[in-house]
């Protein structure tokens, strides 16, 4: 990829797993009510839901992650949290008023795999209890591969898990000592295979390039080790630098540790080129996966979705998140829960649905939405019917033509693919479109680099 390019487009910009992206959600127009009201009619035009469950704690800080956590040693903290979580789903019930279809139920954290076998078996019992389900249900867990243990393997499994996603990061010595992540290869190594032996069909493992003192024969050494253990997908993605937002959590190292954007650039093609050699396929952005996989399919029958979850196999369904900062998705809304364990307990304590904020779309919001997913996840988008055509659409056509000349973008006569030689710049494209960045421009930066 040209020097030039990348100097030249790698600025701030969202990963786009909404739209309007959080920074830019309406609060003044939102209230739990309307929140209220937007899923109750997505739920009346389809009986289906996706859920996520937020399962916050971790014993450790990892120093690269930008997730909300919750560090502590105290297993005593478990117990509570389900009840809170429980009970939340009752309230959700409550509106719903019927007995929803589960298509989908990701457990995210944190570190899922802190709370004991038991314990995750109580919480998804009760969950399931209050709903239906069947064999095509996708089950899916986060684990860590230093704890996740063959019971919780087990114990999973017998509730009809069946894909589990391991976060990897990197083999270096070095850059895990930096990231506070201190993971061997063999852990790894135990923790595909012991899920493998268990019943699990999809095994995930997430790598990240950009990470300080990371370097190209970093990235050479993990993707060779990740092939011999051939895992079914893949999210190789940039590390998110954004300690403005996180904290202390992101200072474990210093700016200067980091690699430059030419640098990570040069990771992501070699790393991209050896994938696809061992047989994995490009999936939307940074995502890859083997053709026997789900995802895979999903993009062949045009079914791939995005949102707060990454890319899922599952559309059209509302999701609700449970749990501290989990946020859920009506299409027609969001929401996002509290942000704080002891704000969001003291909420479901109160039996009040423990959103804080959120934004309701309004109609070009939704037209908006559908072209940036149609990005996301195809690499193209048409506005060939009047639905799809927004009164902003020449203007956001005069700001791609510069893209098209450096030939990142292709045009038809209603419509625009994006060649492989944009797929790197897919969330500049996807810029182009988000008129409410355009309409509220920044005084800080609030997203990590786009290359």
């Amino acid at each position: 990829m040209s020097y030039n390019l990348i100097s030249k487009y790698n600025v701030p910009g969202p990963r786009y797993t909404s739209y309007p992206t959080v920074p830019y959600w309406d609060e003044n127009t939102f209230s739990p009510g309307s929140w209220k009201r937007s899923l109750k009619r997505s739920f009346n035009e389809n009986k289906e839901i996706s859920l996520y469950i937020h399962l916050p704690f971790c014993e450790s800080l990892c120093t690269f992650c930008g997730c909300n956590k919750r560090i502590t040693k105290k297993h005593a903290v478990e117990t509570p949290y389900i009840e809170s979580v429980l009970r939340e789903w009752e309230l959700y019930l409550e509106i719903l008023e019927e007995k929803p279809f589960i298509r989908e139920v990701h457990l995210g954290g944190g570190t899922p795999t802190f709370f004991a076998p038991e314990n995750l078996k109580f919480l998804l019992n009760m969950i399931f209890r209050k709903a239906e389900r069947d064999c095509k249900t996708e089950l899916s867990f986060e684990g860590h591969p230093n704890n996740t243990t063959k019971e919780h393997l087990k114990v999973l499994a017998g509730l009809g898990f069946k894909r589990v996603s391991y976060g990897v990061q990197d083999y270096s010595e070095k850059v895990q000592k930096a990231i506070h992540r201190i993971q061997p290869f063999q852990h790894v190594k135990n923790a595909t295979e012991h899920a493998r032996e268990t019943g699990f069909t999809s095994v995930g493992h997430d790598i990240i390039f950009g990470l300080p003192f990371q370097t190209k024969e970093d990235i050479i050494d993990t993707v060779e080790k990740t092939k011999l253990l051939m895992p079914d997908r893949i999210a190789f993605y940039s590390y998110a630098h954004v300690p403005w937002i996180k904290g202390n959590g992101q200072r474990g190292f210093k700016d200067s540790d980091l690699p430059e954007a030419d640098e990570k650039r040069e990771m992501y093609e070699i790393g991209k080129q050896m994938l696809e050699d061992a047989g994995y396929v490009e999936i939307g952005m940074d995502h890859f996966a083997l053709k026997t996989d789900s995802l895979y399919k999903a993009v062949e029958e045009k079914k791939l979705h995005r949102n707060f979850m990454g890319y899922t196999t599952s559309s059209g369904a509302s999701m609700i998140g449970l749990g501290v900062s989990a946020i859920s998705d009506s299409w027609y809304g969001f929401a996002q829960n509290e942000k704080s364990v002891e704000a969001y307990q003291e909420q479901i304590a109160e039996g009040i649905i423990p959103v804080f904020r959120g934004h309701i779309l309004n109609e070009e919001d939704l037209v908006i939405r559908k072209h940036i997913l149609n990005l996301m996840c195809r690499m193209e988008t048409s506005w060939a019917t009047a639905e799809d055509y927004f009164e902003e659409l020449p203007e956001v056509l005069i700001k791609l033509r510069e893209m098209e000349a450096d030939e990142l973008v292709t045009f038809s006569e209603n419509g625009l693919t994006i060649p492989e030689k944009g797929r790197p710049f897919v969330r500049n494209i996807c810029m182009a479109f988000d008129l409410r960045m355009q309409a509220q421009k920044p005084n800080t930066q609030l997203f990590s680099m786009t290359v």
